[in-house]
């Protein structure tokens, strides 16, 4: 028989309302024994149960809903359901059935709380980060190896966010051999290579997707700059939607190399418009206003400035800092598109902080559309925190 959480007084409301996190200052006590990544039922102050869910005892986040309904067994079949739900659920959308690289489990948002899963062409890419996903790992990965038909499947279990659980990091081929040569996948016409093993995330940010094919669209005939490139996801992108110049700056110089080999994966875009800068970013802006430099269109798509809610204040400085050089540098009429990932950074502080950059920058800007993440990131209504790539497409004066 499963431990039982029983909560203060009042503090049911949330799950009421299905939100799957459990926060320490919710329980009045555990009734039983629970190690880390059991499953529990959490029960009101009255010890009517309301859900079942895995414990942490390390993390504040004590414990994270797997159902809402008390009585479904958490069991090797209650995966692979979960994760076959989450597959369909994709598959039903016409504008992901083709895309090669594409996430298949967005965590809480399908239900499966701490589980990240990616699909890059026939290999997919598991990423378990809370005590309850990494509990159930082989039915996790199998109900995907079912699910998906993959040739391959490879576990990249190195988040920092295992440390808060108490999980140590995981990684390797649970499922087929690694392939011969490099995974390339392709986006709208594009040629990337992912580097599934020690990229960031797993190998790709999947969530900018459509985000890169706005770009495109916007390019033509424009001087692009693009900040925090990465490995050129956006860089290619506007050189396929005919950008005249494509300025990409980051701080990884093994990052830019990759972005360059990106480029030859793609003999019909023009190199020569093409020009990578291996520097400080916000250093590197200044210089670019010192020079008299102006582009007609600028990517700002930063990391993670705000891992928690303590980084908020320092988070607001930074991405006030960036979005008032980018302003600077933006010719009269030009386009900025402004991103945020920070989770502690919502959307209204997001837009606040963006209109503050521009009003000290001493211009006008406008919000030609909101931006986020792709369609197969979606974001449960009840469960706001999954909304953390918020952005800004802006016409300026």
């Amino acid at each position: 028989m499963s431990a039982t959480l029983i909560l203060h007084p009042g503090k049911e409301r949330s799950l009421i309302k299905r939100h799957p996190w459990i926060f320490d200052t919710s329980l009045a006590r555990l009734v039983g024994q629970a190690r880390l990544g059991d499953t529990v039922t959490v029960c009101d102050t009255h010890g009517k149960p309301l859900a079942k869910a895995a414990y942490s005892p390390h993390s504040k986040i004590r414990a994270r809903v797997w159902s809402f309904d008390p009585d479904v067994p958490i069991d090797h079949a209650f995966f692979k359901r979960r994760v076959a739900e989450a597959v369909r659920r994709r598959a039903a959308l016409p504008e992901l059935a083709t895309q090669q690289g594409l996430r298949l489990i967005h965590a809480e948002s399908d239900g499966l709380p701490g589980v990240i899963a990616d699909r890059y062409g026939d290999t997919v890419v598991v990423q378990l980060t809370s005590a309850g996903a990494d509990k159930w790992r082989d039915a996790i990965i199998a109900g995907l190896i079912q699910a998906t038909g993959c040739a391959r499947l490879f576990e990249r279990s190195d988040s920092e966010l295992r440390a808060l659980e108490g999980l140590e990091p995981a990684t390797g081929w649970r499922f087929g051999a690694a392939p011969e040569g490099e995974i390339v996948i392709e986006e709208h016409g594009v040629k990337m290579a992912v580097d599934i093993v020690a990229g960031h995330k797993t190998g790709f940010y999947l969530d900018q997707r459509a985000n890169r094919r706005l770009l495109a669209e916007l390019s033509h005939g424009k001087r692009v700059l693009n900040c925090f490139c990465y490995t050129g996801g956006f860089s290619l992108q506007a050189l396929a939607g005919g950008a005249t110049r494509v300025l990409s700056i980051d701080s990884s110089q093994p990052a830019l190399e990759r972005a360059v080999a990106n480029l030859a994966l793609n003999p019909g875009l023009d190199a020569s418009r093409a020009v990578w800068r291996c520097a400080n970013v916000f250093e590197e802006l200044r210089q670019l206003k010192a020079a008299g430099e102006t582009f007609d269109l600028i990517v700002l798509d930063p990391p993670k400035f705000a891992p928690s809610a303590a980084h908020i204040g320092r988070a607001s400085r930074a991405y006030k800092d960036v979005n008032l050089l980018g302003f600077k540098l933006l010719a009269p009429g030009g386009l900025m598109m402004t991103y945020s990932c920070s989770g502690g950074i919502g959307v209204e502080l997001f837009q606040k902080i963006v209109a503050g950059a521009a009003l000290d920058a001493g211009r006008t800007a406008r919000i030609v559309k909101r931006l986020q993440g792709a369609a197969d990131h979606p974001i449960d209504l009840a469960f706001p925190e999954g909304e953390y790539l918020k952005g800004l497409l802006l016409q300026v004066d």
